[in-house]
């Protein structure tokens, strides 16, 4: 259930509004906006339909919200929801990009690319520490060395950092290391790692999963929400579908549809969505064009010897190059990257 206070409602009465609500046993969830709060109530639904709260002072309207997912609603805040990261913002009129490596490799490598992506106007230094790969003889990561050596990197650049979290264990390591924690595609049905993400410290971005709808990846980050978590970033990188001259299929309407159904920031992943370095440009044009919050880009400073994914990693000459045409069309649509 979603209340929608009057927007001459006094503090006061939100606060009988929210005492009412807990003391049937419910949670509540303020979405406070330019005209009017939303209190939001969570909780047994036999408990919910026994509340009548239409008659308290200061409350508009109350709405039953039908989706499985409720605090990704945009039902449930209308508002844009806005990410800091430590000063750099995510959603809303800000634009982010994240840029780096597939893998963490080197310290060389990884500096090099450090130095590129913050040169072209990056604010996130992206790189796997740990690796999900498809085959266990593909190169699986440095594990925590890797992330020292990302941490150690982004500082000396002035870089934050997003990287993979594969086991709910390593939680707390790679928390020590980075600002974002990334699920992948492949565990996006990973219930009990959304479970235990939604007692992190620090913002998730959750990828869709290879052939997820988009309820399925809403239902997702709800699991992530409902335990505390509210800093969640979707990541659209592109679905399996019967196509197979791109690595995957990029869903560009996915940031369209967020959009309308839900408050949270989304980023596009145009280097998994297409799998070829030629696509990565025009996709990275077309999601800025179609509203997304932010780009996650593989750039890489020698792709012909990358241990992972090096067909579709841009060189740090072709990044800059493409940070030099999407500031222009961030610009345009009203963003400031």
């Amino acid at each position: 259930m979603v209340i929608v206070m009057n927007p001459k409602a006094t503090q006061a009465d939100i606060e009988r509004v929210v005492a009412r609500i807990e003391k049937a046993g419910l949670k509540t969830h303020l979405s406070t906006g330019e005209e009017c709060t939303i209190v939001g109530v969570i909780g047994d639904k036999k408990k919910i339909a026994g509340l009548e709260m239409n008659v308290m002072p200061g409350v508009d309207k109350t709405l039953r919200i039908t989706e499985k997912y409720k605090l990704v609603s945009r039902n449930f805040q209308a508002e844009d929801t806005i990410i800091d990261v430590d000063g750099v913002k995510i959603g809303g009129k800000h634009f982010a990009v994240m840029a780096g490596p597939c893998a963490v490799e080197s310290i060389e490598q990884l500096n090099e690319a450090a130095r590129a992506v913050k040169k072209a106007g990056a604010q996130f230094l992206r790189g796997g520490a740990f690796k999900p790969r498809t085959s266990p003889y593909d190169f699986q990561g440095l594990h925590e060395e890797g992330l020292k050596l990302l941490r150690d990197a982004a500082d000396r650049e002035g870089l934050k950092v997003v990287t993979e979290v594969v086991d709910h264990d390593d939680i707390e390591l790679i928390e020590k290391y980075a600002d974002i924690l990334q699920v992948g595609a492949r565990n996006m049905h990973n219930f009990e790692l959304l479970k235990a993400l939604g007692h992190a410290h620090k913002p998730v971005m959750l990828k869709r999963g290879l052939s997820a709808t988009i309820t399925e990846w809403l239902n997702a980050a709800e699991y992530i929400m409902s335990g505390g978590n509210t800093n969640v970033i979707f990541c659209e990188r592109g679905i399996r579908t019967y196509e197979t001259y791109t690595r995957n299929t990029l869903d560009l309407s996915a940031v369209a549809i967020i959009k309308e159904l839900s408050h949270l920031p989304i980023v596009v992943d145009p280097s998994h969505g297409t799998g070829k370095r030629s696509l990565v440009a025009p996709m990275s044009k077309a999601a800025v064009a179609a509203g997304a919050d932010g780009l996650i880009i593989e750039v890489h400073p020698h792709p012909e010897v990358a241990l992972s994914d090096g067909d579709q990693s841009l060189t740090p000459e072709d990044f800059e190059t493409l940070m030099g045409d999407i500031k222009g069309l961030t610009k345009f649509v009203g963003k400031v990257l």
